[in-house]
This record gives C-alpha cells, sequence and structure tokens, in this order.
C-alpha cells in the first residue's frame, strides 16, 4: 500500500511539473500573453506609420503642390526670383 502511495505520489508531481513550470505553464501562457499585447501595440503602431506613409506617397503621386513642399523643406529648393533669408538666432549663454 505504501508502494502504491508512493508511486501516485511520484505520478502527481510529474503531471503537476508541466502544469507549473514546463512549457504551456501558467506562468509561460502569462508570458505569451504580455508578449502577444507588446506585439499588438507594435503592429498598430507600425499601421499608423504606414497610413501616414500612403498618404504622403499619394499626395507625391497626385499633387505637384507636395512635391514642392517637400524639395522645399529637404532640399532647400528655392524657385528663381525668390530670395532666401537664413535667420540665426544667438547662442545663449
Amino acid at each position: 500500500m505504501k508502494k502504491l502511495f508512493v508511486v501516485l505520489s511520484i505520478l502527481l508531481l510529474m503531471s503537476q511539473y508541466r502544469l507549473w513550470v514546463g512549457e504551456g505553464s501558467f506562468a509561460h501562457i502569462a508570458e505569451l500573453k504580455r508578449n502577444i499585447t507588446k506585439q499588438t501595440a507594435e503592429n498598430q503602431r507600425l499601421r499608423a506609420q504606414n497610413q501616414r506613409l500612403a498618404l504622403e506617397v499619394e499626395g507625391l503621386r497626385n499633387g505637384y503642390d507636395s512635391v514642392e513642399e517637400k524639395a522645399r523643406e529637404e532640399l532647400g529648393l528655392i524657385k528663381p526670383g525668390e530670395t532666401f533669408y537664413l535667420f540665426i538666432e544667438p547662442e545663449s549663454k
């Protein structure tokens, strides 16, 4: 009877190991849920960025004004007849 109790106790402990420690355990599932939450937030951020970029691409494809604005901001476009002024703020000491 004592041997049976020992064997059953060992079997019970072995079956509980995976539940508490191994793959598929409560801790593992909680970690996976945290990872899913983080990945979902990252996916939403990337979707928003993709939408902004898609709108920018659409604007560049369809409008000369968008291309001109981009050229002025990023490349320093100055049209003939325009005068360029650069204002430099004095350094704070």
